[in-house]
């Protein structure tokens, strides 16, 4: 891949000269533009895009000092991302090991391009999988008296370890408002159910008690408010009269890895744009 290979991601009120203006600063300056998305929201009026660049004629900061001056004049939140700079993902788990295998083969495989610098986890059961790859793995017990203390440590080793985002892959434990409010649109979830359905604890069996056909899983952005932050991603498998509570559970369990892997694979990409509590997912 070329050191010159940015993602560049744009959202501002929709007007005319948008793509016009970018794209002619682009060929200006010698970029080659491998892949382009674009979205506008009429109920917001806002305009969403996504190029994927490369060859760029300029230092990734003359870049940043030039366009500016088109991102101020269409009012533009907008972001550059070194396509050759892997995201280093923390990854938070308790007991349950399927959603933590299927990353760390995705992984091992090089299917997903990324770093994972520590696994974190309030119990020891899965230390021995985790260094077997080569990969710290901090325990931090989480009591209902220590919670302050055991976050404060999380946060102390996300920093430590540089991390971008961090991905909980079934982290049974509410993440505390502060935490939300320092990492926003970093910390990435797996929910056991197909929001906003179902949520809470035990979503299969309410699930089976409610007879449904089908079963899902949401993969989206923690925030202050439980289960109810930004979308990436969600997954469904159909059921029927015959499936048990409990094999639910285990159907239950493909789902998530599949929304999980899908929605960490956009987030790394810069796929996702945030918009309110919604997303823009350029798949």
């Amino acid at each position: 891949m070329s050191d010159n290979a940015f993602v560049l991601t744009v959202s501002c009120p929709d007007v005319v000269g948008i793509v016009a203006s970018t794209s002619k600063f682009l060929a200006d300056n010698g970029c080659m533009i491998k892949e382009a998305n674009h979205h506008a929201d009429a109920d917001l009026g806002r305009f969403f895009m996504r190029n994927e660049i490369s060859d760029m004629q300029m230092s990734e900061e003359e870049f940043r000092d030039k366009f500016s001056e088109i991102a101020e004049a269409f009012s533009m939140d907008w972001k550059l991302s070194p396509l050759n700079r892997k995201k280093r993902v923390v990854i938070m788990v308790s007991k349950q090991d399927h959603c933590l295998y299927d990353l760390l083969y995705r992984w091992k495989s090089k299917e997903m391009d990324f770093e994972i610098p520590c696994v974190i986890s309030n119990h020891p059961d899965l230390k021995e999988l985790v260094e077997w790859h080569g990969i710290p793995y901090i325990h931090i017990p989480v009591t209902p008296e220590n919670k302050p203390f055991a976050f404060s440590e999380v946060v102390k080793w996300v920093e430590h370890y540089e991390a971008d985002t961090i991905v909980l892959a079934r982290y049974m434990q509410i993440i505390p408002p502060d935490l939300c409010q320092k990492y926003p649109g970093q910390i990435i979830n797996i929910h056991h159910s197909f929001l906003p359905s179902f949520i809470g604890a035990k979503p299969y069996h309410q699930a089976y008690e409610r007879g449904v056909k089908l079963i899902g899983a949401t993969c989206h952005y923690v925030t202050e408010e439980l289960d109810a932050g930004p979308i990436i991603e969600q997954e469904v498998a159909r059921v029927s009269h015959s499936e048990s509570a409990e094999e639910m559970v285990v159907l239950g369990k493909d789902v998530e890895k599949n929304a999980l892997a899908r929605g960490l694979r956009y987030h790394i990409e810069d796929r996702v744009i945030v918009t309110g509590n919604k997303t823009v997912v350029f798949a």
